[in-house]
């Protein structure tokens, strides 16, 4: 049976409550594992395993919870979620609005005819009656604070599954039976402006993520095959393999490679990088990334669906239905909470009077006073929106977060394992030491070497090569170059015959010295590859060469160190080379000679001992002991696929010291959300004692329920200005 999935537009689904919702009621319609959501563009994916089509089965079923379902269009997808959010947010801030001015006028009305002092004693409750336009106008407040709010509510009636909404609704009802219609509206009012601020705060950490989509341009220039001239069209229409044409102070449409041309580009949308970074032919480059300098031409490699940025975008998205465990308690706690809520204001209701005082409307009002304060919008928002907003502000600073569960997850790490090469190292070889003998000078050996290795296509040659280049030093290709398979090479230079190669051809010319013989055996000793230089008199000198370690690797290690994480270095290579890096880099303790399957032993059993482990690695060569360990983070992932996929954090770019900030960007998270859970449940519990003593109004409930939905909206907001760099910003 053939597996197709088919999405719709929410255009009412803004947080967490909306997901469980949609959750219980098209599960047993489809089954719940195969329903995904992505709350930031307001998609609902579901993979149908059935024969017939259930679109409609779908529509109907969500449209019975007040929500609305549309059918999916991926080409338009931007458009109708923005039209949708658009539409939302207009309708709710309209209502909104009406609800309010009306409370306003009929307050003002009823001020004007009892006085002010009259208008707010006499609301219902002294027995005077409620002038008809103020009456009326506060009803209107009350329809038009709840026309959201009321089909939900109904719902959730009929289902026998009391939600906020319900809650909200009651209350209302409640203080309209006492003649408390003031209070009743203001509830009204209060709720919607809730709601709008709701669905405000996720439309703004929504634009954060498609900020990253508006940075790409729509159109790219491109040289046609056919008759060589420019031609503008959309991105979508460029196909692989096309040469596009970038000016300077343009954005890159598509991901590629320079094949004419050279200049610096500004990536920070992709890797976070603040420093522009040189490109020539051959190099990479990604789309929204800035052209600072010069034009160029590149070849396209990826189609503009599946650019890097692209992926990014798209990861970003699926991380929303990637459940944090905060998140996944405030759900469960909401379930059984708003139950229990009800029930108590039920009991108070209907028990109180009958055992204290007998005042039955007296105890009525303290159960709706309940009712109001139990309302759990702002627990319920508290975390999810702290948890777009770090996902968000992460993706800025170029760290894709698979989820909330990952954001969380490196609060609570005990352990950092690092590969060492392409992670603590650059992962290819560079010069280190050059050691003349023979009365030859540094620069003189340099150039020999240089000129014997020009024709080679061997690490170490490219190695001695970008040193000679480095330090300005001159030299011509050899003439009769001559590769000695597994030695060296041998080649002429000015007529004369030289040879470059290891140890063990030095060793086998003849021309190995004690001098000579000790310095190799001390740079071998030290982790080091020996190349050695002569003719066919004497060795000219050493030359030794390795994998050099990142410059921002020390303090990127002493950074995890100063947080109380334990990192060590896991590597394939013997223990004397291993040795140098760890010395280097100054990491706790290193593992050396390990094969992919030590290293996953390794991990599991510092995870079993010491707690939360997290495998730093390129994505590739790692795969089994990021999978093993309890986060795996990929370095350098952009252009990467495999390892945008197989890790749960990518770091976009070769930067280690994005490592400390993400750690303590999970810490600010974790604080955040238990700060935004303290504050929803810390006032509802101050106003519920009062309201069990009786000293507790609608007021203090309404101002309570408010507020603590402000505060939590404001607070969780925050995350989304925490980021390496301001200079990161892709609004730069």
């Amino acid at each position: 049976m053939a597996m197709r999935r088919i999405a719709f537009l929410i255009a009412d689904m803004d947080c967490a409550d909306e997901v469980i919702i949609l959750k219980r009621e098209l599960g047993p319609l489809v089954g719940e594992g195969n329903l995904s959501f992505d709350v930031l563009r307001r998609k609902m994916t579901v993979v149908n395993l059935a024969d017939e089509d259930l679109s409609e089965a779908i529509i109907d079923t969500v449209s019975r919870t007040g929500m609305k379902a549309i059918p999916w269009s991926e080409s338009q997808s931007s458009d109708n979620s923005s039209q949708a959010f658009s539409l939302r947010t207009n309708s709710k801030a309209v209502f909104c609005a009406v609800s309010g001015l009306s409370i306003g006028l009929g307050f003002f009305h009823h001020w004007l005819i009892a006085g002010f002092q009259g208008a707010i004693t006499s609301f219902g409750s002294s027995g005077q009656p409620l002038p008809f336009l103020s009456h009326t106008l506060y009803l209107a407040a009350i329809i038009t604070g709840a026309w959201h709010v009321a089909p939900r509510a109904a719902f959730a009636a009929v289902r026998m599954r009391p939600d906020m909404n319900l809650l909200m609704l009651v209350a209302t009802g409640g203080a309209m039976l006492l003649g408390d219609w003031f209070e009743a509206a203001t509830v009204c009012f209060l709720f919607s402006f809730a709601l709008l601020l709701e669905t405000w705060s996720a439309g703004r950490a929504r634009k954060a993520i498609e900020a990253l989509l508006d940075i790409t341009p729509a159109t790219a220039r491109f040289i046609c095959p056919s008759h060589g001239e420019i031609i503008e069209k959309p991105v979508e229409e460029v196909s692989i393999g096309t040469t596009v044409v970038v000016r300077p102070g343009e954005r890159v449409p598509l991901d590629g490679v320079l094949n004419a041309g050279t200049t610096t580009v500004n990536q920070a949308p992709i890797t976070g990088e603040s420093v522009p970074v040189e490109k020539a032919e051959g190099d990479e480059v990604f789309a929204g990334s800035i052209n600072n300098e010069g034009a160029f031409e590149f070849q396209v490699i990826k189609e503009s669906s599946d650019t890097t940025l692209a992926r990014i975008v798209h990861m970003v998205e699926e991380a929303q239905s990637g459940r944090a465990p905060s998140e996944r308690w405030v759900e469960t706690f909401a379930r059984y909470y708003t139950p229990a809520m009800m029930m108590l204001a039920t009991g108070i209701a209907v028990f109180f009077p009958l055992i204290f005082d007998g005042q039955w409307e007296k105890w009525f009002y303290h159960a709706l006073v309940i009712l109001v304060i139990a309302c759990p919008c702002a627990l319920v928002i508290s975390t999810p929106i702290s948890i777009v907003a770090g996902l968000a502000s992460a993706a800025r600073a170029g760290i894709l977060i698979k989820g909330g569960a990952y954001l969380e997850a490196p609060a609570r790490l005990r352990g950092i394992a690092l590969d060492k090469t392409g992670t603590l190292t650059r992962g290819e070889p560079a010069v280190q030491e050059v050691v003349p003998f023979n009365g030859h000078s540094p620069e003189e050996l340099l150039s020999r070497a240089a000129s014997l290795e020009a024709n080679s296509e061997h690490p170490v040659a490219k190695a001695i090569l970008a040193r000679a280049e480095g330090d300005g030093v001159k030299f011509q290709p050899a003439e009769n170059y001559l590769s000695v398979q597994g030695k060296g090479a041998e080649a002429r230079l000015s007529g004369r015959p030289f040879w470059i190669g290891s140890h063990r051809m030095m060793h086998e010319k003849g021309n190995e010295t004690a001098a000579l013989h000790e310095k190799a055996k001390e740079l071998e000793g030290s982790g080091l590859s020996v190349v050695a230089v002569g003719n066919e008199e004497h060795v000219c000198g050493l030359i030794s060469v390795a994998d050099s370690v990142r410059d921002q690797s020390a303090d990127a290690v002493q950074a995890l160190r100063n947080e109380g994480i334990r990192v060590i270095m896991l590597t394939g290579d013997h223990e004397i080379t291993a040795g140098r890096v760890a010395a280097a880099t100054g990491v706790d303790e290193f593992r050396g000679g390990l094969l992919p399957e030590d290293k996953v032993d390794f991990i599991r059993s510092f995870s079993k001992e010491s707690g939360p482990v997290a495998m730093v690695g390129d994505g590739v060569n790692d795969a089994p002991a990021m999978a093993a360990a309890d986060l795996g983070i990929a370095m350098g992932a952009a252009g990467s696929d495999v390892a945008i996929e197989t890790a749960d954090i990518a770091l976009m770019a070769d930067d280690l010291s994005k490592l400390g900030w993400l750690i303590d960007h999970s810490k600010r998270t974790l604080r955040i959300i238990k700060e935004n859970v303290f504050l929803s449940l810390g006032i509802k519990v101050a106003v519920l004692g009062a309201a069990l003593l009786g000293a507790a109004t609608l007021w203090m409930a309404i101002a309570a329920d408010m507020g603590a939905t402000l505060l939590v909206i404001f607070n969780g907001l925050r995350l989304l200005r925490m980021r390496p760099d301001a200079e990161n910003d892709i609004r730069a």
